[in-house]
C-alpha cells in the first residue's frame, strides 16, 4: 500500500526515532509499504518517520545511480546492486574530506541544495531479519545512508545548509508545510488548510 509522505514542518520529521525490537507488529507489511511508497515517489531512501511513524528504520535502493556517468564503472556496479533495509542503525564513524553533492528529499519536495558530507561511514544496522551487521560504504551509497540516517535522529538536509541558502528557502519551505507544492506523489501536509 503506498503510504503519504510526510511533509515539512511536521513534529515527526523532527523526533529523534525509537528502538525496535523484532517483535514489532506487522514489520513485514511496514517495510512493504514503505518500499511501494518510495518508488511510487521515484526515490532512492525512505526513512520511517518520513510516513509518520518514529522508529529506527530507513530503507534505502541505490539502484537509480547506476547509470550515472560521473561514477567509475566499479561504482555503477556497486550502486546498480545496493538495496537494503537498515534498523536501529548507528552509524560508528564518519571519515575523509567532506564532498558536496545536490541533495532533495521527499519530504521537501522542488528543493534541492549542495550538501557536505564526509565520504566514508561505517554502520552498524539489522537487517528486515533482525541480523546485525558492521558494513563500511563509501561515496553516493554512504551518502544515501547519511541522509537517510539524519531522518532517524530528526535532522533534515536544509539544516545542513548555510544560514544565506536557510533564508533563501525559508518562502519554499513554508509553502510546502501549507501544501503549496506541485507532486505526483501522496503527502500529508502539517500546516494545509482543511477543505469544508
Amino acid at each position: 500500500m503506498i503510504l503519504p509522505i510526510v511533509a515539512y514542518g511536521d513534529p515527526v520529521l523532527r523526533k529523534e526515532c525509537e528502538e525496535i525490537s523484532k517483535d514489532y507488529p506487522k514489520l513485514d507489511i511496514l517495510l512493504e509499504n514503505m518500499y511501494e511508497t518510495m518508488y511510487a515517489a521515484n526515490g532512492v531512501g525512505l526513512a520511517a518517520p518520513q510516513i509518520g511513524v518514529p522508529i529506527r528504520l530507513f530503507l534505502v535502493d541505490a539502484t537509480p545511480f547506476g547509470d550515472d556517468e560521473d561514477l567509475t564503472e566499479e561504482e555503477q556496479k556497486q550502486v546498480s546492486e545496493f538495496k537494503k533495509t537498515f534498523i536501529n542503525a548507528t552509524i560508528l564513524e564518519e571519515s575523509g574530506d567532506e564532498w558536496a553533492f545536490n541533495e532533495g528529499c521527499l519530504s521537501i519536495p522542488d528543493v534541492r541544495e549542495d550538501v557536505f558530507r564526509q565520504p566514508d561511514i561505517k554502520i552498524e544496522y539489522f537487517d528486515e531479519d533482525f541480523k546485525k551487521h558492521t558494513e563500511a560504504y563509501s561515496g553516493i551509497i554512504a551518502r544515501i545512508i547519511q541522509h537517510e540516517y539524519d531522518h532517524i535522529e530528526g535532522v533534515l538536509f536544509t539544516d545542513k545548509l548555510s544560514p544565506l541558502k536557510k533564508r533563501l528557502i525559508k518562502g519554499k519551505l513554508t509553502n510546502i508545510s501549507k501544501g503549496k507544492t506541485n507532486i505526483d506523489y501522496r503527502m500529508r501536509f502539517p500546516n494545509a488548510k482543511k477543505k469544508r
